[in-house]
């Protein structure tokens, strides 16, 4: 059973759903942050269900100023913001008679990575946390496109600046595109791997307000991995074509409680037959052994 809800975060609601096992509650439960720019719908219903057929309540949203979530401008992406969005739906877990307040995990998907990472170095009362296809550092993707590209969003990202100071309509740019294309993100296939995650039918908004790209730029959520103090599980792909897959690594290393599985994909094939089986079997295991 899913129910359609929300909760206060700042000045805003974001949109949730909360999914109940069958069985007599109270549960345990797993809090879904979903990656950068990124909404509930894209994908995160089949873990959903699986953890939820595993015994485990899930709590999923949309970050303010994305999908059903409320927040102005629109497609605004802000880390400390999101910060705040992942507390309040903690405590929001926390307030639910169905939800076993001393049994709760963070589970995140690409940039949600970083903000799980994050949130676990700040919730010390968490029993486990679960990231995928992680990536812990806007730089590192960013980078991979070149210097060219860097200084090709320059101006867009100065532009931006100077029209929220004079709270003026906010200047875009396209969060994914093809390779050459002027977007956040532009390596090979990943256009095509967003389009991949999302439903039949689907309106995806497809841009960032362009400030959103220096905030994401100098946000290293790696650097929290040696706070991070309940178990981690880390599956990283090893076909990683968005971000270094090293760096993966070299956060399950610094993380005092780390387990780092490795999976033969990409960075969106992870989220389709066969891996996802694969991946889902294995985090449900890590995610029950530590909220039993």
């Amino acid at each position: 059973m899913t129910i359609r809800t929300t909760f206060p975060s700042g000045s805003d609601a974001c949109a949730a759903w909360l999914t109940l096992p069958e069985s007599a509650g109270p549960h345990p439960v797993v809090v879904l942050v979903h990656g950068g720019g990124a909404t509930h719908a894209m994908m995160l219903a089949q873990y959903e269900q699986a953890f939820a057929n595993a015994g485990l309540a899930v709590l999923a949203f949309d970050f303010r100023h994305l999908g059903e979530s409320g927040g102005e401008p629109r497609q605004l992406v802000d880390q400390r913001r999101y910060a705040q969005d992942v507390d309040a739906a903690l405590d929001f877990a926390r307030s639910r008679s169905e939800i076993d307040a001393d049994r709760m995990a963070l589970w995140g998907t690409s940039f949600g990575a970083s903000h799980v990472l994050a949130a676990a170095a700040r919730q010390q009362n968490l029993r486990a946390a679960v990231v995928q296809c992680p990536v812990f550092s806007g730089r590192a993707v960013v980078s991979r496109a070149g210097l060219r590209h860097l200084l090709r969003l320059t101006i867009p990202v100065a532009s931006d600046l100077v029209r929220a100071a004079l709270r003026l309509p906010r200047r875009y740019v396209p969060l994914v595109g093809r390779p050459g294309e002027l977007a956040f993100v532009n390596q090979p296939g990943a256009l095509e791997g967003w389009q991949s995650v999302m439903p039949a039918g689907y309106d995806f908004d497809n841009r960032i307000t362009a400030a959103s790209g220096l905030d994401m730029l100098f946000y290293n959520a790696a650097s929290a991995a040696p706070r991070v103090r309940c178990p981690l599980l880390v599956c990283a792909c090893d076909q990683e074509n968005l971000i270094d897959p090293a760096i993966a690594g070299r956060v399950a290393a610094t993380a005092p409680r780390a387990t780092l599985e490795h999976y033969d994909a990409d960075h969106f094939t992870v989220y389709h037959p066969p891996i996802v089986e694969k991946i889902l079997a294995d985090q449900i295991d890590f995610l029950t052994t530590h909220l039993r």
